[in-house]
């Protein structure tokens, strides 16, 4: 075969190659769109099916990695512990990574790391939920809802040694914990989780300052700080004030919003004709 030969056989496989890719593309978007269908239509199995076929056609379309996880994550019952269950949060969590390891656009990023986050929360794993909601605010450290979701978590890990404790000493809800040593083994096990969250929440609020949710919690974080503070009466009475203060805070601010609401309750800023 002459050089001009060799030249043209070449270019028919190249040809034949790009138009074999470019086919593969297009029938991926076509499984893409048939599957957002699907998933619209709450056909998550199908949707699920149609999202594989368009990742197995192009393994580069990120948006067909998302959905699927999204898909997945759709399926789970968060605190429903049971395999099967458990399976689709765990199938969702691996596709949200494989997402972040093609290195997608930020916002694709921020999206999976809040989803890997958020089932983790519904499945328990406090410390890989706590360790990806860090990961949203290193990312994007204007989005209050991390904070907010960190600071939730702190509070979660302190109160349920606070809870054990009581339950020890035969307390009731109300009852002020005196004890000096199991006042001393909840500040050693609970003091950085609080002062974590209530740092995180003033984050949250400085971001949002209308954050009625972040409001509630800096009420119960201020209160579990004060269940520690047995040898400082004057502390334990500020935070408890603290406490009290945040409640109304959160209390007037839901009033305020309600009262912005249209008939919808859809919280709108239009003046009234």
């Amino acid at each position: 075969m002459n050089k001009s030969g060799r030249v043209l056989t070449v270019l028919m496989v190249l040809l034949a190659l790009f138009s074999t890719l470019g086919c593969s593309k297009l029938r991926a978007r076509d499984q893409l769109n048939k599957g957002v269908q699907a998933y619209k239509n709450a056909k998550y199995e199908d949707a699920i099916e149609h999202f594989k076929n368009a990742v197995d056609l192009d393994s580069n379309l990120v948006t067909a990695r998302l959905y699927l996880a999204t898909a997945y994550a759709q399926q789970y019952i968060p605190g429903a512990d049971s395999p099967d269950n458990n399976r689709f949060a765990e199938q969702a969590i691996e596709v949200f990574k494989q997402v972040l390891a093609q290195n997608p656009p930020k916002e694709q990023q921020v999206n999976s790391l809040k989803g890997i986050a958020s089932l983790y929360f519904g499945m328990k794993k406090f410390d890989q939920a706590m360790e990806y909601y860090q990961k949203v605010a290193d990312l994007d450290p204007k989005d209050p809802e991390s904070y907010y979701s960190l600071a939730v978590i702190d509070w979660m890990q302190a109160y349920q040694p606070d809870q054990t404790v009581r339950a020890s000493l035969g307390m009731k809800p109300t009852d002020e914990l005196k004890d000096k040593k199991a006042c001393a083994d909840l500040k050693q096990k609970n003091e950085q989780r609080v002062e974590d969250g209530i740092q995180n929440l003033q984050k949250s609020l400085q971001l949002r300052p209308d954050y009625d949710d972040a409001m509630a919690y800096l009420n119960l974080l201020y209160r579990q700080r004060a269940e520690y503070e047995c040898d400082n009466p004057d502390a334990r009475k500020s935070d408890l004030k603290a406490a009290d203060d945040w409640v109304d805070k959160t209390m007037a601010t839901k009033k305020a919003k309600a009262e912005k609401a249209g008939p919808t309750g859809i919280v709108t800023t239009e003046t009234p004709q």
